[in-house]
């Protein structure tokens, strides 16, 4: 039973979500700031490099994704800079982000002799559950088959939730997306939430990045994330802005993305280039859907600042 069709789709769904769902919930967090960050894709890259060249040197998962997520970080704080300091605009400065980062982490990746191209994986990720666990018919290999950090996007998508809606930081960080003069008046630091929402952001797309290429391809090459970062800035729309709706649409691109390997044990013969069009198709119908239905795009609704820089002296 649990080498069957449908078995291992669905555990191969849960591992390919990950990466999805750390670059969503780090720009939520982010766009529940303000801050609208187009730049997932490059920090992604950026994370899935260092994390990659952190994880070749240490034999560390722990550390490989601690450093891809700060690699992560340091490009999101260039974007925090323009964006909230400069107030740049911020579409402009978040897909220069991309661009910067396919082309740092090509830097970085085919630098040195040898480079990360040839370099092996010495990263060893083992899943977290005990094998008695991991054997149990259908259940095991898609709740107990997988290693530590898939559960703890779960436990991510729990204490982000929390946060966001129980938590006097979370209510201020919400504050400041929706009404920053407003936020600013009640003594709230408006520059430092949104630098600091804009870091964890990218804390979360390195982190994304960092385990694709550690846990899931296994070796580093150019453009590995193959438009990863994109779906998750869909995601985060057609999610409301709602980690446990991102954790439910991570699944479900993460099954799209996963539908070559399936059709492939299927032995269905399909075009590997429409196989990787189908996530962003998907995208776009779930947001013509909700586009079509003015109460839930209501209910769907961004933060009312996103992506609108605040001046103090403009108040």
């Amino acid at each position: 039973m649990n080498d069957s069709l449908l078995v291992l789709s669905i555990a191969s769904a849960v591992v390919a979500s990950t990466p999805i769902l750390f670059a969503a919930l780090g720009e939520i967090i982010a766009n529940r700031s303000g801050v609208m960050n187009l730049g997932v894709e490059g920090m992604m890259l950026v994370g899935a490099v260092v994390g990659f060249w952190a994880g070749n040197e240490t034999g560390s998962l722990t550390l490989a994704l601690l450093a891809g997520g700060f690699g992560g970080a340091g490009l999101a704080l260039i974007h925090a800079l323009l964006a909230v300091t400069l107030r740049v605009d911020q579409t402009v400065s978040g897909l220069s982000l991309v661009i910067v980062g396919g082309g740092f982490s090509s830097f970085i990746g085919t630098s040195g002799e040898p480079s990360l191209l040839s370099a092996p994986n010495a990263v060893d990720v083992v899943p977290f559950f005990p094998e008695a666990l991991r054997d149990l018919p259908a259940v095991g290999p898609i709740l107990f088959g997988h290693d530590v950090v898939v559960y703890l996007g779960v436990v991510a998508v729990i204490a982000a939730t929390w946060i966001l809606n129980r938590t006097p930081s979370g209510l201020s960080l919400r504050a400041v997306g929706e009404d920053p003069a407003a936020a600013d008046a009640a003594g709230i630091p408006v520059v430092r939430m949104r630098y600091l929402a804009t870091a964890i952001g990218g804390i979360g797309a390195g982190i994304g990045g960092a385990y694709l290429t550690i846990a899931i391809v296994g070796t580093w090459q150019n453009g590995l994330t193959a438009g990863i970062g994109w779906i998750a800035v869909a995601l985060v729309i057609l999610a409301g802005w709602r980690p446990w709706l991102a954790l439910i649409g991570a699944l479900a691109f993460g099954g799209l993305n996963g539908l070559g390997f399936t059709l492939q044990l299927a032995q269905v013969d399909v075009p590997s280039d429409f196989l990787k069009m189908m996530p962003f198709i998907a995208a776009y119908l779930v947001v013509i859907a909700v586009s079509g239905n003015p109460a839930r795009a209501r209910r769907l609704a961004a933060p009312a600042a996103l992506a609108q820089p605040y001046a103090r002296e403009a108040r």
